[in-house]
């Protein structure tokens, strides 16, 4: 079985700090939350910026310090949302991608999220792939719903993303797909067999997907962005410690920790 991937989600769009008081929020913060959750393990750091009244923005200077900061601490992998908040333009969704990262998210379909609508029209998904295949960024599939899997099947046949493919299956959220494990094992069988996969369970359904995308061979997203407990009840203290969990978890199991540099192979993505 492959080394496990495992990803950060360190602040999201929607969480606040009244929800949770150590999420990171300036570019120093996110920044030093990205190497605490390296030092423990995670070898993706998926990022949303926030401006300086703590609100999600996708301004490309701000989302240019916080890569910059991230990369004088360590290797790891820095993946930037295109999907922004629900209130964000197609056009500032796609501003960070113009930075060159190795990977950002592309979300293929729309859904609701909760009381909002995500919007993804198939004109802004072909262009984000256009953009991200110009500027050789790896797209992650943000899959909300079975029929996002065919939509990014649809860019691979006109050329538009190249393979290997990698998806990550976004469950719980209100108004998308749930977070049954039946779920999971059919997203799992729509995709080609030479695609990888991550899980990104939201609130308490974060560990048990975890764990069995563990078992099935899958990787793994854990964070603020998609949860702020550790247990019933009790906050997470950092984005590391939800991060040392999997860790523990995954070697309970038999699951080596892949390093940025692992991941990157097994990613397809160029090592450096």
């Amino acid at each position: 079985m492959e080394k496990l991937i495992i990803t950060a989600a360190l602040t999201g769009a929607e969480t606040t700090r009244e929800q949770q008081p150590n999420l990171p929020v300036t570019p120093d913060e996110i920044a030093q939350a990205a190497y605490e959750c390296y030092l423990a393990g995670a070898s993706i750091v998926h990022i949303h910026a926030r401006d300086e009244r703590g609100e999600a923005t996708q301004d490309i200077e701000i989302y240019r310090e916080i890569f910059s900061k991230i990369a004088k601490k360590c290797d790891v992998i820095i993946q930037p949302s295109t999907g922004g908040g629900t209130w964000h333009t197609l056009e500032e969704r796609l501003q960070p991608v113009y930075l060159q990262p190795e990977m950002a998210t592309l979300t293929t379909g729309t859904c609701n999220f909760g009381g909002d609508v995500f919007m993804n029209t198939r004109e802004y998904i072909e262009k984000y792939a256009e953009e991200m295949l110009r500027l050789s960024v790896k797209p992650e599939f943000e899959i909300f719903e079975r029929g996002m899997i065919a939509n990014a099947l649809d860019l691979l046949k006109k050329g538009l993303v190249r393979e290997p493919l990698h998806f990550d299956f976004v469950m719980g959220v209100s108004g998308a797909i749930t977070a049954e494990p039946r779920d999971l094992v059919y997203l799992v069988e729509s995709i080609p067999k030479t695609a990888t996969w991550t899980v990104a369970g939201i609130g308490r359904n974060q560990l048990p997907l975890a764990l069995i995308a563990i078992t099935m061979g899958g990787h793994v997203r854990v964070g603020f962005e998609d949860n702020v407990y550790y247990s019933k009840g009790v906050l997470a203290q950092s984005n590391a410690q939800l991060v040392e969990r999997i860790v523990r978890v995954a070697k309970e199991c038999g699951r080596e920790i892949a390093t940025p540099a692992e991941a990157r192979k097994i990613l397809g993505l160029p090592v450096k």
